[in-house]
């Protein structure tokens, strides 16, 4: 691999973990007291995610462009409104409630691991497109999101909230805002 395309590849791993990177610094957020096996354990999750759609997408190849182009930003907006709005409703409660959400519960985890995830799909289509081999991406993407992952729960943990639920509430927001970013961007500045 030339430094030209390690760097190519080391930049779209940037672009791809930004979103991973915010929804870690919502689990900090959510879990002041995480460990430093929790939070490997998340930032391993969405780093795997990453890198296995770029695969997918390879895989995939371009028959199916089209219409996976056409739903992703649904998918990924479906997920993370309905985990951030559970958030905010959570948080709204009485704080007897923030028990409830788990950020590190197997089901939390694997749709926050799909939602920030779904652009790398079409990623890894464009790869199969233009004969870039995968494996090369997926070595530089997974540990990039693995870091981004662990510095934004580093991060999200060191923010000071006077109250839980207000983190919450906080949190919940980012991960609306992240799917309303993801949405607007395919509805209005489509890719060619």
């Amino acid at each position: 691999m030339t430094t030209a395309k390690f760097i190519t590849f080391l930049l779209i791993g940037i672009g791809l973990s930004f979103d991973s990177f915010a929804v870690s610094v919502s689990c900090g957020l959510m879990k002041r007291e995480i460990k430093f096996n929790q939070a490997a354990l998340v930032a391993a999750s969405l780093a795997f995610f990453q890198a296995l759609f770029p695969v997918l997408g390879w895989l995939v190849g371009e028959a199916l462009k089209d219409l996976i182009a056409s739903v992703d930003h649904w998918i990924a907006f479906g997920l993370l409104a309905f985990i951030g709005g559970k958030m905010i409703v959570d948080g709204i409660k009485e704080d007897g409630a923030l028990k409830s959400f788990d950020p590190f519960k197997w089901s939390v985890l694997l749709g926050l691991s799909v939602a920030t995830s779904i652009d790398a799909l079409v990623v890894g289509l464009s790869f199969g497109f233009l004969d870039v081999p995968i494996l090369y991406p997926v070595l530089v993407i997974g540990p990039v999101t693995f870091i981004a992952s662990m510095l934004g729960m580093l991060f999200g943990k060191c923010i000071s909230a006077k109250r839980s639920h207000q983190s919450l509430i906080v949190g919940g927001i980012i991960l609306v805002a992240i799917g309303l970013k993801i949405l607007l961007e395919h509805l209005f500045l489509p890719t060619s």
